[in-house]
């Protein structure tokens, strides 16, 4: 719970976890650069912890130059441990870009009481996923994790271009695998996400076709209604090669523009002011559970694998669970 007086905070105190990726600089140069034109008020960072994964050259190439921006250029602190982060701060963006260490992180963060934004992807695995969202729950801690491609103006714009829901949607875009971890958790939740953002909760189930280039994912949400992903996989890092199209009652609408990270980190500064995120531990437990049931409908040849299925094994309590799928009637 935040106490009264963050509520009410001109500067909230912000503490990054991880920085080994280039979230680290651009939300900091939004939040502490009053002459960004992509400003926003409200929360500074102050203090972070470097970490990095040594075993993988995208992350332990890159913390050195983000530590040194983010130090010389910004001001920030740089501690020597996630504990001394969260004492010096009142909310906390954990950013590390590898998943397998944000379930440990997290556990640091919740013991500390402090509110929490985790970047994607939030773990490794669906079954840490589920493990992270409980832990928070239980120990009353707000958190949420999204993709920035949420809020883009363009996704926005076809997510609410009708008041009926979509028939169906297609999104593509990059998805560079990173080792250890299911092929779409790294980068393929951002045009994952902007599927959901559109057709919103209620897949069911999921067939995947793959090659070593590309994904195709087809799910079928309740209604009867089918969205599908291409997650291009020979797509490099930072490619803004991201479409998105919706099928409503009235016609086709398509993306017509990209967007960046900054009302996506507007609603993490709101998020922290009022402990109320804006993405449920449902809506994202269904989009991860979307994805690893593309994983497992892969290594089974395409054959449909459902959303209730792998979030149960994943150890998802009840409530979390999506209801059993109806077939329609005929």
């Amino acid at each position: 719970m935040l106490f009264p007086r963050l509520l009410m905070a001109e500067n909230l105190r912000i503490g990054l976890i991880g920085l080994d990726s280039s979230h680290s600089e651009q939300f900091t140069l939004r939040l502490n650069d009053p002459a960004n034109p992509s400003h926003i008020p409200g929360a500074r960072v102050v203090a972070a912890f470097p970490g990095g994964s040594p075993d993988l050259p995208e992350s332990a190439e890159r913390v050195a130059g983000f530590t040194a921006t983010l130090k010389d250029k910004y001001g920030v602190q740089i501690l020597g441990s996630i504990t001394e982060v969260c004492a010096a701060v009142d909310a906390v963006m954990i950013l590390s870009m590898d998943g397998r260490p944000h379930l440990e992180q997290v556990r640091e963060v919740i013991l500390s009481k402090k509110p929490f934004f985790l970047d994607k992807p939030v773990a490794a695995s669906l079954k840490e996923v589920v493990e992270i969202y409980r832990l928070a729950a239980d120990a009353k801690v707000p958190m949420f994790s999204a993709s920035s491609i949420r809020w883009y103006p363009g996704v926005v714009e076809v997510a609410t271009a009708e008041s009926t829901p979509a028939i169906a949607a297609i999104s593509y875009g990059p998805s560079p695998r990173l080792p250890h971890h299911p092929d779409l958790f790294f980068y393929g939740i951002h045009p994952t996400e902007a599927l959901f953002t559109v057709m919103g909760s209620g897949c069911q189930e999921v067939r995947c076709t793959a090659s070593e280039a590309a994904s195709i994912v087809t799910g079928k949400w309740q209604g009867d209604r089918l969205g599908t992903l291409h997650a291009i996989h020979a797509m490099p890092m930072g490619s803004t090669n991201y479409k998105l199209t919706r099928f409503g009652q009235n016609g086709v609408v398509e993306q017509k523009n990209q967007g960046d990270y900054t009302p996506m980190l507007r609603e993490i500064v709101k998020f922290f002011q009022t402990s109320q995120p804006p993405v449920s531990a449902g809506q994202t437990l269904e989009i991860y559970a979307f994805m690893e049931a593309a994983q497992q409908s892969k290594a089974k040849d395409g054959k449909p694998v459902t959303l209730r299925e792998v979030l149960a094994k994943a150890g998802a309590p009840e409530a979390w669970l999506p209801p059993e799928a109806v077939e329609p009637k005929s």
